[in-house]
């Protein structure tokens, strides 16, 4: 039986999980993510990061989630950037599961879960995302949860070094 995928609210006791998660799977995440330092995966540093994800989330432009595997934090979920005005009510999505937790659907529903609570919660019209031109895994992910993709970002992500391409995705919420 497939595990239970769920989303929540970040909270300050996740950063040890989230910091044991990035110190293992840094080399696996370099392809896909810019550099990260060295205090992100410590449980002190994760602690920080997780301070201003949360002022993001109070002053309304942030809702930023753990994914949780029966009950076991193994990734997050997040909407940023968000945009709440009438004419624009959008925000971005962004996922990472950790390696010892990937190929077990995690990553699609706590996709589907975040854009619920976009629509219902948030009240937002449209969401945004991107991945590098390669990442055919989270491409599928957001194919599959109604994302479409609609152009390129050229030289947009600094990646190992070098300056890449990112694929952009959009998803109307209402359809």
């Amino acid at each position: 039986m497939p595990a239970e995928t769920r989303i929540r609210l970040i909270e300050p006791a996740d950063a040890a999980p989230i910091a044991a998660h990035r110190a293992r799977d840094a080399a696996a995440f370099r392809r896909w993510e810019p550099a990260q330092s060295a205090a992100l995966l410590t449980p002190e540093g994760q602690a920080a990061r997780i301070d201003r994800l949360l002022a993001g989330h109070r002053a309304g432009t942030a809702w930023p989630a753990v994914v949780l595997a029966d009950g076991e934090v193994v990734g997050q979920a997040t909407v940023s950037g968000i945009l709440p005005q009438p004419h624009l009510r959008r925000a971005t999505v962004g996922y990472w599961i950790a390696t010892t937790a990937q190929q077990r659907g995690h990553a699609g529903r706590a996709l589907a879960l975040l854009l619920r609570l976009m629509t219902d919660d948030l009240g937002l019209h449209r969401a945004e995302a991107s991945t590098h031109l390669e990442n055919l895994p989270s491409q599928r992910v957001l194919r599959r949860n109604g994302f479409t993709p609609y152009g390129v970002a050229h030289s947009a992500i600094l990646l190992d070094g070098a300056w890449q391409d990112s694929l952009l995705w959009e998803r109307i919420l209402a359809e």
